[in-house]
């Protein structure tokens, strides 16, 4: 028998302005997967995010999640308010249920235990998407979702996030579900890639279809390290609409601040 899977949306549409942004959407996420959303800016990766997260509702479809299940989420964007002193571990504490040594553990887990008292506001791009990161995991999460998780990092950073994602898979038991922004960097070793382009333009295991030429076409040439170039062939015209609403119906609701620049520009 397989088990009931932690999250599934099924048939998802949502207009913007008479716009449609998602169009009849299905996806599932079964536990210890890890599915990479992937496609052009401004097509709808992390506006369906949300309304996975039920941060956004749905006009028609469904979401069913499983009972009691706990995510840790990874935003886009969280901005801080610069006149507020904050340091890492403070912020840290403000995730429900955290605990001084689960804390502890994660900063030493993802390498910044030297940041522990520093202004976050003093931070690298690499910096604060380690403890966004860190963030999600102190809620023991099962489904683990980061928009965007490598926005704002170097390129060997990102080389490195995308190789500790499945090594925190492993180590949790979890599923990740994964955006990624107009990507130059795939990761390969996700179970299931999505093209969003509105609506699902594309889906495959990445081991299953790497001979398939529609599977080369939207990853281009795969390298050694387990990372592929992305060269996406789409025709995204209708994507236009959508172009600025993946950064703008942001409501993360397990943080008190608002309204001043995000890191991942830093």
């Amino acid at each position: 028998m397989t088990s009931q899977p932690l999250l599934e949306g099924k048939d998802l549409c949502l207009s913007f302005r008479q716009k449609k942004v998602l169009d009849n959407i299905s996806l599932t996420v079964n536990a210890g997967q890890i599915i990479t959303l992937i496609g052009p800016n401004g097509c709808g990766k992390s506006t369906l995010t949300k309304v996975l997260l039920g941060l956004q509702q749905p006009d028609t479809g469904s979401v069913r999640t499983q009972r009691n299940l706990r995510i840790g989420y990874m935003p886009q964007q969280l901005p801080l308010d610069e006149r507020m002193p904050l340091t890492v571990s403070g912020f840290l504490r403000l995730t429900r249920r955290s605990t001084r040594a689960d804390i502890a553990h994660w900063l030493e887990r993802l390498n910044i235990s030297h940041l522990g008292e520093q202004s976050v506001h003093k931070l690298s791009g690499g910096e604060w998407q380690r403890v966004l990161l860190a963030r999600a995991l102190l809620v023991k999460p099962q489904l683990l979702v980061l928009d965007e998780p490598v926005q704002g990092v170097d390129v060997q950073g990102q080389l490195e996030l995308y190789q500790l994602i499945p090594a925190l898979r492993d180590e949790l038991g979890c599923a990740v579900l994964m955006v990624s922004h107009d990507l130059h960097l795939v990761m390969s070793a996700t179970d299931e890639v999505i093209c969003l382009n509105g609506h699902v333009c594309c889906s495959g295991h990445p081991e299953t279809v790497s001979a398939d030429p529609a599977y080369l076409e939207l990853f281009g040439k795969r390298l050694d390290d387990g990372i592929a170039y992305y060269t996406h062939h789409h025709d995204h015209e209708h994507c236009d609409h959508d172009h600025g609403h993946e950064h703008t119906h942001d409501h993360s609701n397990n943080h008190p601040h608002d309204h001043t620049q995000s890191k991942q520009h830093d």
